[in-house]
């Protein structure tokens, strides 16, 4: 696969010719209309053979050698006698093969219509290793609020991804630090939210168990961490094979203060659980400042600290499939932005006549536009780009894998890419 991004006058037949592709599989590689005009800036994802680059204007072996990670002189080695002064657009350079890893794949479901649900697991079960359905919510009292997910396990349970069931203290529209406290404390309460989760997974043939409980009290660090270690004894107890996880706030150190960091203990997740999902995105948000969802920088930030307390092989990284539409300028506290799917946002940008950017520091593609009422929005989205960013983190870090918020936002260029990059590990 490589990854091209549009200019003025280009055309779906023009660039599918450039590389000695059919249209008709950029247009589904993609999922592309075939009337729809391509947008100035929009990146796009092309069936080339594996180990191949076709040269674009303005490339150099140097710049493709960057592009692919691999050494100048092993690019020069394995293509001679090509002049490197000499590159012209459609030359076709090889690059040297990498061995292509194996990695574990997490999508967050929630469910929603049998129909949605069915679509959404026929067409991402081949790439995930596991589905997390969100969210069972714990209640004061230590029971589970039921959730509609017996669609979405029927058409999980043929496949060979795990389902994984995630519980939250989550109710009434945010995440409640007193909820998680009265478990925390209660040993009577504890002990009825423990065994319902068990009873829950063994009913429900759940595979693995995601705890997510965010917006902690500070002074509650210790027991969430004395809570971690008896679920996990006990649903190892109930059944050897049951996988135990965690999502943790993405924190930069382990000083890092605040309800949504201080209670999480980066190191002592990583001796307890099998493996932890970071939440590295959200840093640009519906209710915040505009700005790339998961930008690169701090996404490194997170790993740097991460992979110093908790073994890389544990450690699934938070990806964003989504993007915001924030309308300007911006008002703490005024109207949330609203949420885009990836191919919803380049749509977009085509109907308002916008050309796409790309951020090279944040590597995230955004695009301006003004409203029928001449208000001024700014779209922050994924692209091709910038989730081959993330891939890139994934293997440079030499993480366990990577984890999807959230599925069925349109994004099929993410996984042929995934496919691409990576061997995806089924444990079934």
């Amino acid at each position: 696969m490589q990854i091209v991004t549009v200019n003025k006058g280009d055309t779906i037949w023009e660039i599918a010719n450039r590389f000695g592709a059919r249209s008709s599989d950029v247009i589904k590689l993609n999922g592309l209309s075939e009337k729809a005009e391509l947008v100035i800036g929009q990146s796009l994802v092309m069936p080339t053979p594996s180990g191949v680059h076709v040269v674009q204007s303005g490339d150099s072996l140097w710049s493709i050698a960057q592009q692919y990670h691999v050494s100048l002189e092993a690019l020069q080695k394995l293509n001679q006698p090509i002049n490197p002064e000499k590159l012209y657009p459609g030359t076709r350079i090889y690059i040297p093969q990498r061995l292509k890893r194996t990695i574990e794949a997490n999508g967050y479901l929630q469910p929603d219509t049998a129909e949605r649900d069915q679509q959404i697991v026929r067409e991402t079960a081949n790439d995930l290793t596991y589905f997390t359905l969100f969210s069972y919510q714990v209640q004061p009292n230590g029971h589970l609020k039921p959730l509609k997910d017996s669609s979405a396990l029927k058409a999980i349970h043929p496949t060979k991804s795990l389902p994984m069931v995630s519980i939250t203290n989550f109710t009434e529209g945010n995440f409640s630090p007193e909820v998680a406290h009265n478990i925390f404390t209660k040993r009577q309460v504890r002990e009825r939210l423990i065994a319902n989760v068990i009873n829950l997974m063994r009913i429900k043939s759940y595979k693995a168990l995601n705890i997510d409980f965010e917006n902690l009290r500070e002074d509650d660090r210790d027991a969430y961490t004395e809570f971690l270690q008896l679920i996990t004894r006990r649903v190892k107890r109930a059944r050897r094979t049951y996988l135990v996880s965690t999502a943790l706030a993405p924190k930069t150190s382990a000083e890092q203060k605040g309800a949504w960091y201080t209670a999480h203990d980066y190191g002592a997740h990583g001796k307890i659980v099998d493996f932890v999902i970071l939440m590295t995105y959200e840093w640009g948000w519906s209710g915040g400042p505009p700005m790339a969802v998961s930008p690169i920088p701090k996404m490194r930030d997170v790993l740097d600290y991460a992979t110093d307390v908790i073994p890389p092989n544990k450690i699934l990284m938070g990806a964003s499939i989504y993007g915001y539409d924030w309308t300007l300028p911006y008002q703490e506290g005024g109207p949330f932005a609203k949420t885009l799917s990836p191919l919803g946002s380049v749509n977009l940008a085509r109907a308002k006549g916008a050309n796409i950017r790309y951020d090279k520091t944040a590597q995230a593609p955004y695009f301006h536009y003004y409203d029928e009422n001449k208000k001024e929005h700014v779209v922050w989205f994924e692209d091709p780009r910038s989730i081959q960013a993330k891939f890139d983190l994934v293997r440079e870090y030499r993480l366990r894998g990577i984890s999807y918020w959230l599925l069925g936002r349109e994004f099929p260029q993410n996984w042929a890419l995934l496919r691409d990059n990576f061997n995806i590990r089924k444990l079934r």
